[in-house]
């Protein structure tokens, strides 16, 4: 494993797992393994390979590092594909893989607060809720391109509401405000307008509109 034959590592490890069942050395095998499966883009098998070590062993000192992985395996599935998406309709695309690692991590960082991995989950939940944010903006942005305002006011909400403290508010009170214009719904196309500017009284999206969000969608900073 540690110079780099993952192959041959994962046959022997799947020996060791199963010739000392029930052992301490199986459970560091079957660890090994889920990070072997996600380094040989095996995805799915790392996944259920580490939540049967999650499920078989609740008290395991490496119970961190188990919820850890499960996290870092959800997390690059989903976010590391976010710049792939150019072309396709967004507006279906499954944000799951996303919204499990942030609960994996963050039950690693309620249950594990001292854990060493627990700094690094917590930068990734902040992450996760950015790129989760960025992206109901971006399907909301796609919607009233198009025209269809009930939706684009629907996925602004969502990152609004669930979202409220990210970079993508902004935006998403932006979009919340020309959809209720297009939808002739001045009383609430005003009241979005005075939270945008209330808490926003520098906005490039009052004087540049859709414009002053060109950089890619997933670039948080």
């Amino acid at each position: 494993m540690n110079s780099g034959g993952y192959e041959r590592a994962i046959k022997a490890l799947e020996r060791v797992e199963g010739l000392a069942a029930g052992t301490l050395l199986a459970q560091q095998a079957q660890l090994d393994l889920a990070y072997l499966y996600w380094k040989t883009a095996e995805k799915a098998q790392a996944l259920s390979t580490v939540e049967r070590f999650i499920k078989l062993n609740p008290s395991s000192p490496a119970l961190d590092y188990a919820l850890f992985l499960r996290g870092v395996i959800n997390f690059n599935d989903d976010l590391g594909l976010l710049g792939n998406f150019a072309g396709q309709d967004l507006s279906e695309r499954d944000q799951r893989a996303a919204r499990d690692a942030y609960q994996a991590f963050k039950q690693l960082v309620e249950q594990f607060p001292a854990s060493k991995y627990s700094e690094d989950a917590r930068k990734r939940m902040d992450y996760i809720v950015n790129s989760l944010a960025a992206y109901e903006v971006h399907v909301a942005r796609y919607y009233l391109r198009r025209g269809a305002y009930v939706a684009a006011v629907n996925r602004a909400q969502v990152a609004i509401t669930e979202f409220q403290y990210s970079p993508s508010t902004e935006e998403a009170l932006y979009i919340l405000m020309q959809s209720y214009d297009k939808l002739e719904l001045t009383t609430l196309r005003d009241d979005a307008g005075r939270v945008l500017r209330s808490n926003f009284p520098q906005s490039r999206f009052l004087s540049e509109g859709l414009a002053a969000g060109k950089r890619a969608w997933w670039q948080l900073w």
